[in-house]
């Protein structure tokens, strides 16, 4: 729920799962402590030892991407935890997804452990290891199925509610301007339809957008967002807005299709499609579209009751 999110983390070192022993596996992950409990979650059963890494609290796959799952922090760790002297052996597994951070033969010569990766997924490693450390192709494959889509959806109306919340209140005070002064009756009518339409994107952008993602035209994220926030923005006018006037009715949708699109684009940070250069790319491309947008619908929605 992002609760406390930056600071969802636990304490660096080493850990055991069951009973471990001098011969037993040392997995290394990230000190997120929604990682960490995953992690041992799926090695229910196991002996084991678990070396945490001090990534400032982020996930295995940013942190590597940002530096802090570095060769340099698991030497530091290793050697504060003398693991030298506690397994017999020289082997590190680590996540796939450390990869980009990690370089195994760096590793080694800073502090003496060779690094394995391991499954990209945490429910593939008791298998792994029964395997001898030998991953198949689905144990290397990322996938952003159905369920791992909707995962995010939730995130994503928590992370937001500040700016629903802002947006919302907006809404509610610029419909109230008319002709002559300030109406409290349009301020509750008009206003009414301004957050619904605000719901419509949220819906659009956060929930079907995802679901529907492999089979809505385009590759960019902000495209794909906007043409889903376009047809919920008609279906919400044709259900709603029917007898509004034609200012009115551009206005609304206008802002479902561009919160819609802004809403979408914040998935190319959570996918497998993406790439830092393919993100930044999206941005530039979505952001003067979102931004234009989104001011032209704010000026139609309050110029509409002057131009009836």
């Amino acid at each position: 729920m992002g609760i406390a999110r930056t600071t969802y983390k636990v304490n660096p070192g080493l850990y055991c799962v069951g009973t471990p022993s001098e011969d037993s596996p040392v997995l290394v992950t990230a000190n997120y402590k929604l990682s960490f409990d995953t992690l041992r979650f799926n090695l229910q059963g196991e002996d084991l030892w678990i070396l945490v890494v001090d990534t400032r609290g982020i996930n295995v796959w940013c942190a590597a991407g940002k530096g802090t799952f570095s060769a340099d922090e698991i030497a530091r760790q290793v050697k504060q935890a003398n693991l030298d002297r506690i397994v017999t052996h020289r082997k590190l597994i680590l996540p796939q997804l450390a990869a980009v951070g990690v370089a195994s033969h760096e590793l080694k010569r800073k502090c003496g452990f060779k690094a394995v990766y391991g499954p990209i997924r945490a429910q593939d490693l008791s298998e792994y290891m029964k395997r001898n450390n030998q991953a198949d192709e689905s144990m290397r494959s990322v996938t952003f199925s159905l369920g791992e889509r909707l995962i995010l959806t939730p995130v994503e109306l928590v992370l937001t509610w500040k700016v629903v919340l802002s947006i919302t209140l907006i809404s509610l005070v610029s419909s109230g301007i008319v002709p002559g002064g300030y109406s409290l009756e349009a301020l509750w009518g008009r206003g009414l339809f301004a957050i619904g339409a605000t719901m419509a994107a949220l819906l659009a952008g956060a929930l079907v957008t995802p679901v529907l993602l492999p089979l809505i035209p385009g590759r960019q994220f902000w495209f794909k967002g906007a043409l889903v926030g376009f047809l919920m923005g008609l279906a919400y006018q044709f259900l709603f807005l029917a007898e509004a006037h034609f200012p009115e009715r551009l206005g609304i949708l206008l802002w479902v299709t561009t919160a819609s699109s802004y809403l979408a684009m914040n998935f190319t940070g959570a996918t497998p499609y993406t790439s830092l250069s393919g993100v930044e790319q999206e941005m530039r491309k979505g952001l003067p579209f979102q931004m234009i947008g989104a001011g032209l619908s704010v000026v139609f929605w309050i110029a509409a009751p002057f131009l009836q």
